[in-house]
């Protein structure tokens, strides 16, 4: 486990513990009849936190980003797979035409 699953482990909890505060708050207000207007200042702060760390660990976890480049280095295919009783080369493909006349204006 890497310091970003750590990291995003930790902003669901606060992302949770925010969650629980303002359902307390709620039933706080419910018992001292007041109107909710909106979740207290340290639980907003909380969701800033929990929603920052869970999206640096989202970026970070999964790698380095790669090309999406069609021609580029990275994306070329070396070798085939080593298992090709699952190339098919005859299926319904071949019912279309090779070549479609079409004009684009």
């Amino acid at each position: 486990m890497g310091v970003g699953f750590i990291v995003g482990v930790v902003g669901v909890l606060i992302l949770s513990h925010a969650a629980y505060s303002t359902i307390q708050y709620r039933s706080l207000l419910k018992i001292t009849g007041e109107e909710f207007s909106g979740p207290p200042i340290n639980v907003l702060v909380e969701l800033i936190a929990g929603l920052v760390l869970c999206l640096w660990a989202a970026l970070t976890v999964p790698g380095k980003f790669l090309s999406i480049l069609p021609h580029s280095d990275e994306n070329r295919v070396v070798t085939l797979p080593a298992n090709l009783d699952f190339m098919i080369f005859n299926h319904r493909g071949k019912a279309f035409p090779l070549e479609l006349d079409l004009k684009v204006y």
